[in-house]
């Protein structure tokens, strides 16, 4: 098999390769570049050198043959592959870096440093989308992910990043009307926003036992961005990440007002192709995003929680 392979000349299952996934002679010529015959002489050629028929010729199409089928899905396989070898290998410093997140993260934590990371690299543009959306990197053609879990996807190296916890937010003038919280068990008797579940998991953290007929909130949306939204303009109290809302409650616009925070096992990862790693805006922005996370006070103080020992419901089963 060695020698076989080592007589087929590259350019031939190249041409091959187009031909077949384009179904014809001639749009793979217009593709490559070349004539329409030039095409038709290196397919033979290679048909000659495997001593089997390729293609069905007929009037006005041309179809794989059963061998031509097996050869082009490793063809194409290993063309790809090589593509984005080479790719990767001459790739510099400059592009479209394609980052994918959840709400929460990309819009609280992530984008407001982001700055930061354009003027470390004025080459690099970012595209980045927020979405509760699981993307396939490869397959979409996105670079990295900013995700919740355990951190291991098959084919993906991940970097651990933030812990995944929760604590009540509020307003400040809601606190003022309701007349203050002194413990824990008051917010079962002012509106809550939020999962009824991780509402439950939160009084486990903080030691109270709630009756079941006593946990539905006023209102639930599928992303805590929105929730604390609510809790912003003074409507609950909000389950939300004090990591994430780190500004809003250093600028006196929410309030924590229990320091208990439920966490939660797993968390929130930095995730991209194992075969990418050596990409450099992706090197780039792995390193940045990593010195980022590691110079962040409330990421190593919220680090150190212990987390819930079996939670029902992971908020991270859900878009954040």
């Amino acid at each position: 098999m060695v020698d076989i392979l080592a007589r087929l000349p590259l350019a031939a299952i190249r041409v091959f390769e187009a031909a077949a996934r384009l179904k014809s002679f001639t749009r793979a010529a217009d593709e490559l570049g070349v004539t329409q015959a030039a095409v038709s002489w290196q397919v033979k050629a290679l048909e000659q050198q495997l001593d089997q028929l390729l293609f069905n010729r007929l009037p006005r199409e041309v179809t794989l043959t059963s061998a031509g089928e097996r050869l082009s899905r490793a063809a194409t396989e290993a063309m790809s592959l090589l593509r984005s070898a080479v790719s990767d290998l001459v790739e510099t410093e400059e592009g479209v870096l394609s980052i994918t997140t959840v709400q929460s993260l990309g819009g609280q934590w992530l984008a407001p440093r982001l700055g930061g990371f354009q003027i470390a690299h004025p080459r690099i543009a970012v595209r980045l989308e927020a979405s509760s959306r699981v993307v396939a990197l490869s397959r979409e053609g996105v670079d990295m992910a900013l995700r919740g879990g355990q951190g291991q996807w098959p084919g993906m190296t991940a970097h651990f990043l933030i812990p995944a916890v929760q604590t009540p937010l509020v307003s400040p003038e809601f606190l003022a009307r309701i007349g203050g919280l002194s413990k824990p068990e008051d917010l079962l008797d002012i509106p809550r926003i939020g999962i009824a579940r991780e509402w439950e998991e939160w009084f486990q953290a903080a030691g109270v036992t709630v009756a079941e007929d006593r946990l539905a909130p006023r209102l639930a949306s599928d992303a805590q961005a929105l929730e604390v939204a609510s809790a912003l303009a003074s409507h609950g109290a909000a389950l939300g990440s004090p990591i994430f809302f780190a500004r809003e409650l250093a600028e006196g616009r929410l309030v924590m007002p229990f320091d208990v925070v439920a966490r939660y096992t797993g968390g929130y990862w930095l995730a991209y192709p194992s075969d990418r790693a050596r990409v450099r805006k992706i090197a780039a922005f792995r390193d940045w995003v990593l010195a980022q996370a590691a110079a962040d006070p409330l990421i190593a103080r919220y680090a150190a929680v212990a987390p819930l020992e079996s939670p029902a419901v992971s908020p991270l089963a859900r878009p954040l």
